[in-house]
């Protein structure tokens, strides 16, 4: 990952994630510094993940401790807040280039759901250093963000 890249794991499939934080712990052991921030997900992973700091630093913006899908209507909207204070961290991130590899856990279901833009990602993606990877993940890849990828990946079950 010396020149930094773009990639997508995406697909109906499980190990995505897993994917994401193989290749940010991968760079940690190169002796970089890797960032996990996570959107959409409950606090399943938090307890685990935060013992691999400060070689790999993570962040989740979910306050709920639940998945999106299981809130109601007046905790999506505080969680909505979250998650957008969570994109606006992660842009930060990605622009100071601190950090070598940036997994951006679920933020393809960001846009799914319509809470970011195709272009906010296309920002993001475009303060990002040449040395850097960014690594995101979701279920669904919107057709319209394809072209700000060098490699995607698809997910899915065989059987």
């Amino acid at each position: 990952m010396e020149n930094g890249a773009v990639q997508i794991y995406y697909g109906e499939g499980h190990g995505k994630t897993n994917v994401a934080i193989g290749s940010a712990i991968s760079a940690a052991c190169e002796g970089k510094q890797a960032v996990i921030i996570q959107f959409l997900k409950g606090k399943n992973e938090q307890e685990f993940l935060s013992r691999l700091e400060p070689e790999v630093k993570f962040f989740n913006f979910s306050r709920a401790g639940i998945l999106f899908e299981q809130l109601d209507e007046d905790s999506r909207q505080e969680e909505i807040m979250n998650i957008k204070n969570g994109f606006n961290y992660a842009k930060k991130v990605v622009s100071t280039g601190a950090d070598t590899v940036v997994v951006l856990d679920e933020i393809l279901g960001l846009l799914d759901l319509h809470l970011i833009t195709r272009d906010e990602l296309a920002d993001l993606l475009a303060s990002k250093p040449d040395d850097v990877t960014v690594i995101m993940t979701g279920r669904v890849l919107d057709d319209s963000i394809r072209d700000l990828a060098d490699e995607i990946y698809n997910i899915a079950p065989e059987k």
